[in-house]
């Protein structure tokens, strides 16, 4: 977004700081931007107050978070509370854990953040956040749901119907940039509706029973396409998300056994991606059912790791082939050194256990250069390719081979070889 259309996204600011002339200070820049009315507050409950009484909300809230009352932390918990969906931006000089910690909390909350700031502010970094900015809507309770309900016969047709199809986000070799694989995601293309997102119908095909036949029918839509790519000389391996509901019907293995014969697919080419919290949460015959999948051949992948509270458990107890380290602790890791910790650990500990090690969420070529310095083995995410519908992929790759030399490590030559 260009700066001199900032104004017409944000016409109007509330800068919320106990200190007068930091107040000040953050007033001048984003009027420097071309944000031409701002709103003051020194704490907490002053901003909130002034909410009540304004009629058109303001579109962006600047938050300190150190204030006397009600500091920033309990501003923006208070603003999720009452429905106030308002841009954010977090200006602190607090410690850099301490940020994140917020940043993290302001995400679960599902709050619209722009972005958190080093204190003092500078022109340089408020304008960067604010030309990143994408608005999703907003105002004060802006609680509506543009999509519509779904039902369960809605999702049973379209599962039957051929309505929710795999669309496949690369997966390629971190140091050479290679195409080695591709993770299936569910997507629901309705007919008049258009694509609606998998968080809106895969709790709707747990809760009625329907997950079973959605697995089912990704697998199939997934090993088949595979089976195309292979006898076209591409012979990379496809990853299917499985439901922990799957793991408890008895009859599954059978299913996808009959799915790897009917597509004459090896099961050493399909890649199983299980949640580490979903086999906390189920145990008994699961357990049983992920060692006879590795017992076939398949492989098994931990996805999300990091984001639950047993993972070297998991790691200890089940056969798993691969380590998916979850994005937030890719995205940005490249400056944070908290996350370059725990990116390394856990990279460090997965080479020891002879794991494959997936980042997802790749974004910056930053954070892509770190995955080269700590050895990462394959990397996902925008930076490398959306996920895209099968008949899309060719495309894809041949703009991918005009690229795999800046991908490749500094200082390295040209690329060569490989399926590109």
């Amino acid at each position: 977004m260009p700066l001199e259309n900032i104004n017409e996204l944000i016409e109007s600011a509330l800068v919320v700081d106990d200190s007068a002339l930091q107040r000040q200070h953050s007033v001048s820049l984003l009027q420097e931007l071309g944000v031409d009315l701002i709103y003051e507050a020194g704490n907490g409950n002053e901003a909130l107050d002034l909410l009540a009484l304004l009629k058109l909300p303001p579109g962006l809230v600047v938050i300190d978070l150190e204030m006397p009352g009600m500091d920033g932390i309990e501003l923006i918990q208070q603003l999720q509370l009452q429905g106030i969906d308002i841009p954010l931006i977090v200006a602190s000089s607090r410690e850099t854990s301490l940020l994140l910690s917020v940043e993290t909390m302001i995400h679960a909350l599902g709050m619209n953040l722009i972005g958190v700031l080093q204190k003092p502010l500078n022109q340089g970094q408020l304008r960067a956040a604010l030309q990143s900015f994408r608005p999703h809507g907003g105002g004060v309770h802006a609680d509506d749901d543009p999509q519509p309900s779904m039902c369960e016969s809605d999702l049973g047709t379209a599962i039957g119907g051929g309505q929710v199809l795999p669309y496949f986000q690369p997966k390629v070799d971190v140091q050479t940039g290679i195409l080695k694989g591709v993770e299936a995601l569910a997507r629901w293309v309705h007919p008049e509706r258009g694509m609606i997102p998998p968080d809106r119908f895969i709790p709707l095909a747990e809760q009625s029973g329907l997950i079973h036949d959605l697995t089912i029918s990704m697998m199939d839509q997934s090993m088949a396409q595979a089976a195309v790519w292979h006898s076209r000389g591409l012979p990379i391996k496809v990853a299917v998300n499985l439901s922990p509901l799957s793991l408890e019907q008895p009859d599954f293995l059978r299913r996808i056994l009959e799915l790897v014969d009917k597509h004459a697919l090896p099961a050493e080419n399909v890649v199983l991606e299980i949640t580490e919290s979903s086999v906390v949460a189920h145990k008994g015959n699961s357990l049983g059912m992920l060692a006879r999948l590795r017992l076939k051949g398949f492989g098994l992948s931990i996805d999300d790791y990091g984001t639950g509270f047993s993972s070297m458990q998991q790691l200890a107890r089940i056969p798993f082939t691969e380590l998916k380290i979850d994005r937030s602790f890719v995205h940005g890791a490249h400056d944070r050194k908290n996350l370059r910790v725990i990116l390394q650990s856990a990279l460090d500990m997965a080479q020891r256990l002879d794991l494959v090690t997936v980042a997802e969420g790749v974004e910056t070529m930053e954070d892509w250069r770190l995955l080269q310095d700590f050895g990462c083995i394959l990397g996902q995410g925008y930076l490398i390719g959306k996920p895209m519908p099968a008949n899309e992929l060719p495309l894809w790759l041949k703009g991918h081979h005009r690229r795999l030399n800046e991908l490749r490590p500094l200082g390295k030559g040209a690329a060569t070889g490989g399926t590109a």
